[in-house]
Formats: C-alpha cells, structure tokens, sequence
C-alpha cells in the first residue's frame, strides 16, 4: 500500500530511535517495520506487516521478512501502528484481534492528524487471561511501555519515546543529525585551537 510521508516519518523515525535505543543489544534485539511478519509456518497469508516492532531475542540484520518459525518462534513484544483513514479500521478491529490472539505483549496505535483515534495515542497490555487491556496514560500524558522500559508521547504529528533512565526523549533522524553536525563543529573548533 502506498504511505504519506507522514506515516513513512513515522515509520522511519520510529526504528531509527529504538534502533538507537537498542543498539548495544543488537545481538538480541530485532528492530523493523513495513515488512512482512509471518507467524505460521506453511501459511503464506499468515502474516502482517507492522508498522514498527520489536522482536527479544533475535540479532538484528537485515531480512526481507520475518519469520518467527526462523527465529525460535520469537513473537514480537510490542508492535506500532500509524493509523490513517485506510487503515483505521482495520488497525483497531482485525489486527489488534491478530495481535491479541498471537498474545503480543503491548500493541500502540498512533493517528498523528488525530482524526480517528481519540485520544491520537493508545496502548494496549496483554492480561494474563489472553486479552488486551487499555494502558492508563500517566501523569505526564505519556503512556508506559513495559516491554521497552520507554515511555511513549504523542507530540503533535510525531511520536516521541521518552527514557526515563535519562530523563531525556530518543533523538528524532533530524535531531541526531543535528547533533553529530554540532560535535563536528565542536571537533573542528578544538583542533584549530590545538594547531594555534
């Protein structure tokens, strides 16, 4: 299905900053979205393909599809989905019941317009009874993600993961990109006044 480029800066935005969340568990973490997530083995429509989501337990590399039979049948433990007027439907009825009965840890919804998801963020927690139960915002509005030890924000048309063992939000592509500039420049500036 052809994306907006919102849903496709979502999408990108989304794995790069729990990519870098992860990324010294690369070994034992998968990171991916927008790619065909097969969970029954000789089932070719047995399959979805997520937003964004994370996989404990597989390393991270690159695969045109994942394969839960492939990788010891490792179940993502949270799954993203951006939702717009195409897929809203089908975003809170027959994937969620999909990822409900495959007992997918924690399932969020993002509508970034706000248009058919009030509030625009949800997040779902598996019961020990096999159902999903709505996940209380906090305080703060932010809603707690068990499974990435994350909190997740809605901030305007983009979703924001909040650590709250930094106390600081992942980086955004643009904002580590502004960054790496800024420690350039800085790098820069300290070899001048060195060579002075």
């Amino acid at each position: 299905m052809a994306e907006t480029d919102a849903h496709r800066f979502l999408i990108s935005n989304s794995v790069s900053a729990l990519l870098w969340h992860f990324s010294s568990r690369s070994h034992e973490v998968y990171v991916s979205g927008n790619n065909f997530f097969y969970y029954k083995e000789g089932d070719p429509k047995a399959r979805l393909s997520p937003d964004t989501y994370v996989v404990f337990g597989p390393e991270q590399r690159d695969r045109n599809s994942y394969k839960s039979w492939e990788e010891g049948d490792a179940l993502p433990a949270v799954v993203f989905e951006f939702t717009s007027k195409k897929t809203q439907k089908e975003d809170v009825s027959d994937k969620m019941q999909t990822y409900e009965q495959l007992r997918i840890p924690e399932y969020f919804l993002f509508d970034p317009t706000g248009d058919y998801l009030k509030p625009s963020l949800r997040g779902y927690r598996m019961t020990p009874l096999g159902m999903y139960s709505p996940i209380a915002p906090q305080e703060n509005g932010r809603l707690a993600s068990e499974q990435l030890g994350l909190e997740l924000a809605a901030d305007g048309v983009r979703l924001r993961f909040f650590n709250p063992a930094t106390g600081e939000f992942l980086p955004t592509l643009a904002e580590a990109q502004s960054e790496i500039a800024r420690l350039r420049a800085e790098l820069e500036q300290l070899r001048r006044t060195k060579n002075d």
